[in-house]
């Protein structure tokens, strides 16, 4: 709650809470350097053996990721709690490339949401993970993040 003294706090969440998060949330962003310069990418993902995964093509997304360290950010709020909530991995992003890998990522339930090729699934092999938790100001309207 915000008080006379300045904003609310801010919750850092526990470890099983934000892969809590992670595995809730449909969609997150891919933070990368891309041609020099910051770039976001939303993408649909899943956790799988502790990395975040996604399917993509051989495009931009997949050049700036490859063996490379990036950000990875879910976020979303509950209108009924009034509560707004983040949680961001850091890693290095790789392909799986072994055959017993890639057979292993068949598995994994995920279908790209836009159309075309999507042959590449790129693991996020997480370094850190952290999360917050924070109650939304008075007078922002809190949305459904369904």
């Amino acid at each position: 709650m915000d008080t006379d003294d300045g904003p609310a706090a801010i919750e850092q969440l526990s470890h099983s809470e934000c892969w809590a998060l992670l595995r809730k949330a449909k969609t997150g962003r891919v933070a990368v350097t891309h041609d020099g310069t910051p770039d976001i990418f939303p993408v649909n993902h899943v956790v799988d053996h502790g990395n975040i995964v996604y399917r993509t093509g051989t495009g931009a997304l997949f050049r700036a990721t490859l063996h490379h360290d990036v950000a990875f950010e879910v976020d979303g709020q509950d209108p009924e709690t009034i509560q707004a909530w983040s949680v961001v991995v850091r890693g290095r992003a790789t392909e799986r490339l072994k055959i017993i890998e890639i057979l292993d990522s068949l598995d994994v339930p995920i279908a790209p949401w836009q159309s075309g090729a999507k042959p590449r699934y790129v693991h996020i092999e997480p370094r850190e993970v952290t999360g917050r938790r924070f109650t939304i100001a008075k007078g922002v309207q809190a949305q459904s993040t369904d």
